[in-house]
Protein backbone atom coordinates (compact mmCIF):
# COMPACT_ATOMS: atom_id res chain seq x y z
CA UNK A 1 0.00 0.00 0.00
CA UNK A 2 0.99 3.63 -0.89
CA UNK A 3 1.42 5.66 2.05
CA UNK A 4 -0.13 8.92 1.41
CA UNK A 5 -0.90 11.90 3.90
CA UNK A 6 -4.44 11.92 2.61
CA UNK A 7 -5.76 10.64 -0.61
CA UNK A 8 -7.32 14.10 -1.53
CA UNK A 9 -3.74 15.74 -2.08
CA UNK A 10 -3.05 13.11 -5.57
CA UNK A 11 -4.63 12.11 -8.36
CA UNK A 12 -6.44 8.85 -8.00
CA UNK A 13 -5.23 6.24 -11.04
CA UNK A 14 -8.31 5.57 -13.04
CA UNK A 15 -8.92 1.53 -13.93
CA UNK A 16 -10.67 -0.36 -16.77
CA UNK A 17 -11.36 -3.98 -15.56
CA UNK A 18 -12.48 -6.65 -18.37
CA UNK A 19 -14.60 -8.56 -15.29
CA UNK A 20 -15.84 -11.54 -17.13
CA UNK A 21 -17.62 -14.08 -15.18
CA UNK A 22 -19.54 -13.21 -12.27
CA UNK A 23 -17.60 -16.55 -10.91
CA UNK A 24 -15.01 -14.61 -10.50
CA UNK A 25 -15.87 -13.65 -7.41
CA UNK A 26 -15.28 -16.67 -5.92
CA UNK A 27 -12.11 -17.97 -8.04
CA UNK A 28 -8.69 -17.70 -7.43
CA UNK A 29 -7.00 -16.66 -10.73
CA UNK A 30 -4.57 -14.33 -12.44
CA UNK A 31 -6.95 -11.68 -13.15
CA UNK A 32 -8.46 -12.06 -9.14
CA UNK A 33 -5.10 -12.04 -8.12
CA UNK A 34 -4.39 -8.78 -10.65
CA UNK A 35 -7.40 -6.92 -9.31
CA UNK A 36 -6.39 -8.12 -5.47
CA UNK A 37 -2.47 -6.94 -6.53
CA UNK A 38 -4.45 -3.48 -7.98
CA UNK A 39 -6.17 -2.63 -4.30
CA UNK A 40 -2.79 -3.58 -2.55
CA UNK A 41 -0.91 -0.90 -4.53
CA UNK A 42 -3.10 1.90 -4.65
CA UNK A 43 -3.45 4.86 -2.52
CA UNK A 44 -6.78 4.52 -0.53
CA UNK A 45 -9.50 6.55 -2.00
CA UNK A 46 -12.43 8.54 -0.76
CA UNK A 47 -14.95 6.49 -2.96
CA UNK A 48 -14.91 4.17 -5.56
CA UNK A 49 -17.22 5.85 -8.50
CA UNK A 50 -17.59 2.58 -10.50
CA UNK A 51 -19.14 2.47 -13.94
CA UNK A 52 -20.67 -0.96 -14.71
CA UNK A 53 -21.68 -2.45 -17.86
CA UNK A 54 -24.55 -4.03 -16.34
CA UNK A 55 -26.76 -0.39 -15.11
CA UNK A 56 -27.89 0.24 -18.57
CA UNK A 57 -30.57 2.27 -18.96
CA UNK A 58 -32.52 5.14 -20.58
CA UNK A 59 -31.19 7.90 -17.84
CA UNK A 60 -27.68 9.06 -16.48
CA UNK A 61 -28.16 8.26 -12.95
CA UNK A 62 -26.03 7.95 -10.16
CA UNK A 63 -26.65 5.79 -6.67
CA UNK A 64 -27.24 8.36 -3.85
CA UNK A 65 -28.00 5.84 -0.86
CA UNK A 66 -26.06 5.77 2.21
CA UNK A 67 -26.40 1.63 1.59
CA UNK A 68 -26.49 0.10 -2.10
CA UNK A 69 -27.50 -2.97 -2.24
CA UNK A 70 -25.75 -5.90 -3.19
CA UNK A 71 -27.47 -7.02 -6.24
CA UNK A 72 -27.49 -10.40 -8.14
CA UNK A 73 -28.54 -9.80 -11.53
CA UNK A 74 -28.09 -13.31 -12.96
CA UNK A 75 -29.26 -16.63 -12.96
CA UNK A 76 -28.23 -20.06 -13.10
CA UNK A 77 -25.20 -19.59 -10.94
CA UNK A 78 -24.33 -21.82 -7.82
CA UNK A 79 -25.79 -21.12 -4.43
CA UNK A 80 -22.81 -19.70 -3.18
CA UNK A 81 -22.49 -16.70 -5.78
CA UNK A 82 -25.72 -15.59 -4.50
CA UNK A 83 -24.73 -15.30 -1.22
CA UNK A 84 -22.21 -12.70 -1.48
CA UNK A 85 -22.84 -9.76 0.22
CA UNK A 86 -20.77 -6.50 -1.03
CA UNK A 87 -21.41 -4.49 2.14
CA UNK A 88 -19.63 -1.25 1.13
CA UNK A 89 -21.47 1.95 2.26
CA UNK A 90 -23.07 4.53 -0.33
CA UNK A 91 -21.77 8.48 -0.08
CA UNK A 92 -24.21 10.68 -1.06
CA UNK A 93 -22.32 14.14 -1.39
CA UNK A 94 -20.35 12.07 -4.09
CA UNK A 95 -23.54 11.70 -5.95
CA UNK A 96 -23.83 15.65 -5.27
CA UNK A 97 -20.73 16.23 -6.42
CA UNK A 98 -21.02 14.23 -9.71
CA UNK A 99 -24.26 15.90 -10.41
CA UNK A 100 -22.46 19.50 -10.24
CA UNK A 101 -19.40 18.42 -12.35
CA UNK A 102 -21.69 17.09 -14.95
CA UNK A 103 -23.48 20.04 -15.55
CA UNK A 104 -24.87 21.17 -18.29
CA UNK A 105 -25.36 17.03 -18.75
CA UNK A 106 -28.23 15.98 -16.13
CA UNK A 107 -27.58 13.28 -13.57
CA UNK A 108 -30.52 11.94 -11.66
CA UNK A 109 -29.73 11.12 -7.87
CA UNK A 110 -31.12 7.16 -7.16
CA UNK A 111 -32.33 6.87 -3.79
CA UNK A 112 -33.83 3.36 -4.11
CA UNK A 113 -33.93 1.49 -6.76
CA UNK A 114 -30.08 0.37 -8.01
CA UNK A 115 -27.34 -0.74 -5.40
CA UNK A 116 -23.93 -2.59 -6.70
CA UNK A 117 -24.37 -4.91 -9.48
CA UNK A 118 -22.14 -7.75 -10.21
CA UNK A 119 -19.83 -6.16 -12.24
CA UNK A 120 -18.81 -3.81 -9.96
CA UNK A 121 -18.40 -6.23 -6.41
CA UNK A 122 -17.43 -9.13 -8.06
CA UNK A 123 -14.15 -6.87 -8.90
CA UNK A 124 -14.69 -5.07 -5.47
CA UNK A 125 -14.49 -8.08 -3.49
CA UNK A 126 -10.96 -9.26 -4.21
CA UNK A 127 -9.56 -5.18 -5.10
CA UNK A 128 -10.71 -4.08 -1.54
CA UNK A 129 -12.52 -7.09 -0.14
CA UNK A 130 -13.32 -5.47 2.96
CA UNK A 131 -15.77 -3.29 1.88
CA UNK A 132 -14.82 -0.21 4.04
CA UNK A 133 -14.15 2.56 1.27
CA UNK A 134 -17.64 4.15 -0.30
CA UNK A 135 -18.83 2.74 -3.88
CA UNK A 136 -21.52 4.82 -5.92
CA UNK A 137 -22.30 3.61 -9.20
CA UNK A 138 -22.80 5.89 -12.13
CA UNK A 139 -25.46 4.25 -14.80
CA UNK A 140 -24.34 3.68 -18.48
CA UNK A 141 -27.37 5.88 -20.18
CA UNK A 142 -28.09 3.83 -23.52
CA UNK A 143 -30.34 6.44 -25.57
CA UNK A 144 -26.75 8.49 -25.89
CA UNK A 145 -24.77 8.46 -28.64
CA UNK A 146 -21.30 7.13 -27.90
CA UNK A 147 -19.40 10.33 -28.07
CA UNK A 148 -21.55 11.48 -24.76
CA UNK A 149 -19.61 8.77 -22.46
CA UNK A 150 -16.44 9.74 -23.41
CA UNK A 151 -17.34 13.95 -22.98
CA UNK A 152 -19.18 13.06 -19.66
CA UNK A 153 -15.78 11.13 -18.26
CA UNK A 154 -13.56 14.57 -19.73
CA UNK A 155 -15.90 16.06 -17.06
CA UNK A 156 -15.63 13.91 -13.99
CA UNK A 157 -12.26 13.55 -14.43
CA UNK A 158 -11.86 16.06 -11.33
CA UNK A 159 -12.61 13.35 -9.21
CA UNK A 160 -9.68 12.04 -9.69
CA UNK A 161 -7.79 14.96 -8.35
CA UNK A 162 -10.63 14.91 -4.93
CA UNK A 163 -9.51 10.83 -4.11
CA UNK A 164 -11.89 9.30 -6.00
CA UNK A 165 -10.66 5.91 -7.84
CA UNK A 166 -12.86 5.73 -10.94
CA UNK A 167 -13.79 2.56 -12.33
CA UNK A 168 -15.35 0.98 -15.57
CA UNK A 169 -16.16 -2.12 -15.40
CA UNK A 170 -17.45 -4.55 -18.85
CA UNK A 171 -15.38 -6.27 -21.65
CA UNK A 172 -13.57 -4.83 -24.33
CA UNK A 173 -14.64 -8.47 -26.25
CA UNK A 174 -18.23 -8.83 -25.24
CA UNK A 175 -20.34 -11.77 -27.28
CA UNK A 176 -22.47 -14.53 -25.11
CA UNK A 177 -24.16 -16.01 -28.40
CA UNK A 178 -20.45 -16.68 -30.08
CA UNK A 179 -19.19 -18.70 -26.86
CA UNK A 180 -17.12 -21.75 -27.90
CA UNK A 181 -17.47 -23.89 -24.51
CA UNK A 182 -14.11 -25.91 -25.55
CA UNK A 183 -12.14 -22.72 -25.85
CA UNK A 184 -12.35 -21.90 -21.85
CA UNK A 185 -9.05 -19.96 -21.87
CA UNK A 186 -8.54 -19.08 -25.35
CA UNK A 187 -9.80 -16.44 -27.53
CA UNK A 188 -11.14 -16.28 -31.32
CA UNK A 189 -9.22 -15.03 -33.75
CA UNK A 190 -11.98 -12.33 -34.24
CA UNK A 191 -11.52 -11.53 -30.61
CA UNK A 192 -7.74 -10.87 -30.31
CA UNK A 193 -7.84 -8.57 -33.57
CA UNK A 194 -10.32 -6.21 -31.95
CA UNK A 195 -9.12 -6.43 -28.48
CA UNK A 196 -5.17 -5.94 -29.86
CA UNK A 197 -6.74 -2.93 -32.38
CA UNK A 198 -8.10 -1.00 -29.40
CA UNK A 199 -5.10 -1.86 -26.92
CA UNK A 200 -3.32 0.14 -29.82
CA UNK A 201 -5.28 2.89 -29.59
CA UNK A 202 -5.80 2.70 -25.61
CA UNK A 203 -2.10 3.14 -25.55
CA UNK A 204 -1.33 4.93 -28.24
CA UNK A 205 -3.96 7.99 -27.93
CA UNK A 206 -6.92 7.29 -26.25
CA UNK A 207 -8.68 10.18 -26.90
CA UNK A 208 -9.40 8.49 -30.58
CA UNK A 209 -10.83 5.72 -29.23
CA UNK A 210 -13.97 6.20 -30.94
CA UNK A 211 -12.18 5.15 -33.98
CA UNK A 212 -12.06 1.31 -32.65
CA UNK A 213 -16.04 1.77 -34.19
CA UNK A 214 -15.14 1.57 -37.36
CA UNK A 215 -12.67 -1.86 -36.94
CA UNK A 216 -14.40 -4.28 -39.22
CA UNK A 217 -14.40 -6.68 -35.73
CA UNK A 218 -16.06 -4.44 -33.91
CA UNK A 219 -20.06 -5.24 -34.56
CA UNK A 220 -18.57 -9.46 -33.49
CA UNK A 221 -16.86 -7.86 -30.40
CA UNK A 222 -19.50 -5.69 -29.36
CA UNK A 223 -22.91 -6.72 -30.95
CA UNK A 224 -24.45 -4.85 -28.23
CA UNK A 225 -22.85 -1.45 -26.50
CA UNK A 226 -23.03 -2.31 -22.81
CA UNK A 227 -19.91 -3.68 -21.74
CA UNK A 228 -17.73 -2.10 -24.74
CA UNK A 229 -18.95 1.54 -23.60
CA UNK A 230 -17.53 1.27 -19.90
CA UNK A 231 -13.70 1.58 -22.12
CA UNK A 232 -14.92 4.89 -23.33
CA UNK A 233 -15.17 6.33 -19.78
CA UNK A 234 -11.39 5.34 -19.20
CA UNK A 235 -10.59 6.50 -22.73
CA UNK A 236 -12.19 10.19 -21.71
CA UNK A 237 -10.47 10.09 -18.48
CA UNK A 238 -7.29 9.48 -20.16
CA UNK A 239 -7.58 11.74 -23.12
CA UNK A 240 -5.29 14.79 -21.73
CA UNK A 241 -2.40 12.73 -20.30
CA UNK A 242 -2.89 9.67 -22.46
CA UNK A 243 -0.96 7.99 -19.43
CA UNK A 244 -2.68 4.20 -20.37
CA UNK A 245 -1.01 1.18 -19.81
CA UNK A 246 -2.94 -2.42 -20.14
CA UNK A 247 -2.47 -4.16 -16.71
CA UNK A 248 -3.68 -7.94 -17.86
CA UNK A 249 -4.49 -9.53 -20.98
CA UNK A 250 -6.29 -12.73 -21.82
CA UNK A 251 -9.24 -14.68 -23.32
CA UNK A 252 -12.38 -16.68 -21.72
CA UNK A 253 -14.77 -19.09 -24.49
CA UNK A 254 -13.96 -17.58 -27.55
CA UNK A 255 -15.63 -14.29 -27.35
CA UNK A 256 -15.17 -12.72 -24.34
CA UNK A 257 -11.98 -10.70 -23.63
CA UNK A 258 -10.54 -10.13 -20.17
CA UNK A 259 -8.60 -6.99 -20.86
CA UNK A 260 -7.69 -4.46 -17.93
CA UNK A 261 -6.58 -0.93 -18.57
CA UNK A 262 -5.06 1.70 -15.80
CA UNK A 263 -4.37 5.28 -15.90
CA UNK A 264 -1.61 6.54 -13.96
CA UNK A 265 -0.25 3.31 -13.24
CA UNK A 266 2.60 2.35 -15.10
CA UNK A 267 4.69 0.95 -12.08
CA UNK A 268 2.15 -2.32 -12.69
CA UNK A 269 3.72 -4.83 -14.86
CA UNK A 270 1.67 -5.68 -17.42
CA UNK A 271 0.82 -9.52 -17.31
CA UNK A 272 -0.90 -11.83 -20.51
CA UNK A 273 -3.05 -14.88 -19.16
CA UNK A 274 -5.07 -18.35 -20.51
CA UNK A 275 -7.31 -18.48 -17.02
CA UNK A 276 -10.03 -17.09 -16.17
CA UNK A 277 -13.59 -18.80 -14.58
CA UNK A 278 -15.93 -19.47 -17.09
CA UNK A 279 -19.71 -19.52 -17.26
CA UNK A 280 -21.91 -22.29 -16.19
CA UNK A 281 -23.60 -23.49 -19.32
CA UNK A 282 -26.99 -22.87 -18.10
CA UNK A 283 -26.19 -19.67 -16.49
CA UNK A 284 -27.08 -15.98 -17.59
CA UNK A 285 -26.77 -11.86 -16.61
CA UNK A 286 -28.96 -9.16 -17.01
CA UNK A 287 -26.10 -8.46 -19.90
Amino acid sequence: MIETPTTVEIRMPALFVGHGSPMNALEENIYTRAWRRIGETLPRPRAVLAISAHWYIGATAVTAMARPRTIHDFYGFPKPLFEIDYPAPGLPELASEIAELAKPVWVGADHDQWGLDHGTWSVLTHMFPGADIPVVQLSINSLKPMDYHVELAQRLAALRDKGVLILASGNVVHNLRRIDWKAENHGADWAHRFDDAVMEQMTDNPSDILKTLEHPDYNLAAPTPDHFIPLLYTAGLAAETGDVSPIVKGYSLGSLSMTCYGVGMDGLAFIESDAAAVLPKNALSDG
